[in-house]
């Protein structure tokens, strides 16, 4: 569980304080630290033969060993130069040193373990309250779960920025279900928009400064129970789904501001077509030249203001008027009109919801 490199690193420690060489096995007393090359190997015989002792320390070649438990079972022997009574102590206190590290690498992997679990629906409902209740995890606490998608190609681990970002791990837990994408749980002091707004807006802007990538991220909803956090964390990933279809220049979507696009992202395929072949009549949005479609989404932008339209598009009342004329003998639809503007507005949403699904090559039936 801990590293030979975090191991050396408690040796080349307690050397350089204590002065002594230390060693530290394996429970197959195979050597993974060391600072001294005259102790590698030399023992491994005897260091075994310790191991399957019940003794708890002993001393040996010039040199005390002392077992790491881990639940009763020997985890690592810790062995120090010399056969006085202070090697013995250091013995001791660089194994209590690693026994503390085992305990606290075994809680940080027990957390992150049920927290993905919990992500992915594998927890019956008493396991997720049992195992919650023996790693101090509060359950009935606000939380909220962002997606940060987009991290895999960054040069410095992203994980460990939001890590520093959010060091309180009693409360807020991070972790990764693949590698293009980092999850944060996170306990918000109330509902409120504007609190889970700007966590979104610190996490985009420290990974901005940071690794350099504009990242995506995906907001959920705050849930109150924590089975519920899963239910947040599909919120979350639908939501990165729904930004890219729909607000291609939005890099922080949240749940409870998809609107409509929401209910777009879960309709069938099939009753898509049966719509768009409705409206359009065999036609596609695709076929729209460029400058009808951005005449139309400036016009949607304004609340379909003619004046305030065609001030923006610096074009004249009367040349905004002619191609809503135009789009109206094509469609049928007349946009000044606030019904026609609505089916024509889902339209154009419905077309971009299938070229995605269409680009992903994902049946969706």
């Amino acid at each position: 569980m801990i590293t030979n490199q975090v191991l050396q690193g408690i040796a080349d420690g307690l050397k350089m304080i204590t002065r002594r060489d230390f060693c530290i096995y394996s429970a197959e007393a195979k050597v993974v630290a060391t600072t001294a090359d005259d102790i590698l190997g030399e023992y491994h015989e005897q260091v075994e033969f310790f191991i399957n002792s019940h003794a708890d320390s002993q001393e040996m070649e010039n040199a005390h060993y002392v077992k790491v438990y881990d639940e009763y079972l020997t985890e690592y022997v810790m062995s120090v130069k010399g056969s006085d009574e202070e090697a013995y102590k250091l013995g001791k206190l660089g194994a209590f040193q690693i026994k503390n590290l085992l305990s606290a690498y075994k809680e940080k992997f027990n957390k992150e373990n049920l927290i993905k679990n919990l992500l992915l629906d594998n927890l019956l409902l008493i396991d997720i309250y049992n195992r919650a209740k023996k790693l101090n995890i509060e359950n009935d606490v606000p939380r909220v779960v962002y997606v940060i998608d987009n991290v895999e190609n960054a040069e410095i681990s992203s994980i460990e920025i939001i890590r520093n970002l959010f060091p309180d791990k009693n409360k807020d837990f991070i972790t990764a279900i693949d590698e293009s994408s980092i999850i944060l749980v996170k306990e918000v002091l109330s509902k409120s928009d504007e609190e889970i707004q700007e966590v979104a807006n610190m996490i985009y802007d420290t990974l901005l400064t940071e690794i350099m990538t504009e990242v995506s991220i995906g907001v959920g909803t705050v849930v109150v129970d924590l089975k519920d956090v899963s239910n947040s964390y599909k919120e979350a990933t639908m939501s990165l789904e729904v930004g890219k279809i729909f607000d291609c220049g939005t890099k922080i979507s949240t749940y409870s501001k998809l609107g409509v696009g929401r209910i777009i992202y879960q309709l069938p395929i099939t009753l898509c077509k049966m719509f768009i072949e409705e409206v359009l009549k065999g036609k596609k949005i695709r076929n729209f030249d460029e400058e009808t479609l951005s005449t139309v989404n400036k016009f949607f932008e304004n609340s379909l203001n003619v004046s305030e339209t065609s001030r923006q598009l610096y074009i004249h009342r009367n040349t905004l008027v002619y191609r809503l004329d135009k789009l109206l003998k094509t469609t049928g639809l007349d946009l000044r009109e606030f019904d026609d503007a609505i089916v024509f507005k889902i339209t154009i949403m419905v077309s971009q919801y299938m070229e995605y699904m269409e680009q992903l090559s994902v049946p969706k039936m």
